[in-house]
């Protein structure tokens, strides 16, 4: 069994199994990888694919097996490797990050502008998704930190820990019927349709729940994972906007109203994530010590020991979080 084989399993399955796009992301041959999968199978004596013809069609039940297996030796030979960088040069690397539109665009500028002046020589690699993307993307180890609010409780895999708390305001235009309300309720607020995000993502459960208790059904008429693009549809009057009070932009948003909405709606937390078992280097503690400056190292280690979530909650029930 080589360590290669399993990087080929691995990645063919990350693929969808899809051996000719396995080939091209890995630099390598189709029939190279064809033939070390095959070789791995006839040695473990199992098939971890299954085959129609030569097509790969599912992953076995002993596939599944072996590949949750294989995944977490390529996540430690990924430790090793950080572990060497780190002893040969604690300032260079990279570092990856998967988070939502409203983080990427609102919350992180600042702690990357830091980051970038802290450590020049580390690279750093942003991706966009929806929050069940992002925390697939952690799990996976495709990145190496996931910021989301939503979806990374799904995946036990995940180390998470909370960074802040966030509400929501309505945005109106000038001349809405809401924007001359002194104190809005929800009742009022589902009598208009409404355009916000979509279900699953920025804290949009926080939303729901709180019409559901109420016993209203919002008329939800547009969704967008962009808070910029809600902004758009409610300039073009489709709605009432319902965003991250962090997405208001007073200079850049002085055509419309933005209503505090923290009465209406229970604060949501924004986490941050990583795999169980991954290596930090000293800059990815500097990192989540900048964008949550409670986070220090010596708490991370503390979360790290955690047995469960439920211990990871109780180290920060007394915490006051701060908010965005």
């Amino acid at each position: 069994m080589k360590l290669q084989q399993l990087k080929y399993i691995w990645e063919v399955a990350r693929h969808d199994l899809n051996v000719s796009a396995t080939a091209q992301s890995l630099y390598t041959s189709q029939p190279g990888i064809s033939k070390q999968v095959r070789l791995l199978e006839d040695e473990l004596g199992v098939e971890v694919f299954a085959r129609s013809g030569k097509h790969l069609t599912r992953v076995t039940p002993a596939g599944a097996a072996i590949l949750q297996i294989a995944g977490e030796i390529l996540q430690k030979v990924e430790s090793i490797r950080q572990v060497a960088q780190e002893h040969s040069d604690e300032r260079k690397g990279s570092l990856s990050l998967a988070t939502t539109h409203t983080q990427a665009r609102y919350a992180l500028p600042p702690t990357i502008h830091q980051f970038i002046k802290m450590y020049p020589d580390v690279s750093l690699h942003m991706q966009q998704g929806t929050p069940m993307q992002i925390s697939e993307m952690a799990a996976d180890g495709e990145v190496d930190f996931a910021i989301a609010t939503e979806a990374l409780a799904n995946f036990p895999d995940l180390i998470m820990m909370p960074c802040y708390h966030w509400n929501r305001s309505i945005v109106v235009p000038k001349d809405h019927p809401l924007a001359q309300v002194s104190e809005l309720t929800l009742e009022e607020l589902a009598k208009h349709p409404i355009v916000t995000y979509v279900f699953g993502f920025t804290g949009r459960s926080k939303l729901d729940e709180a019409f559901i208790e109420k016993g209203l059904e919002p008329k939800v008429v547009f969704t967008a994972v962009d808070s910029d693009v809600i902004k758009t549809y409610v300039r073009l009057g489709l709605g009432v906007g319902i965003i991250a009070t962090m997405a208001v932009e007073p200079e850049l948003d002085h055509d419309l109203v933005a209503i505090n909405a923290s009465h209406l709606f229970e604060p949501s937390t924004t986490r941050i994530g990583f795999r169980k078992g991954t290596y930090l280097r000293t800059y990815m503690y500097d990192f989540i010590r900048l964008f949550a400056p409670h986070l220090t190292p010596e708490m991370v280690e503390r979360v790290q020991a955690c047995a469960n979530r439920h211990e990871v909650e109780e180290m920060f029930k007394d915490i006051v979080l701060p908010e965005h």
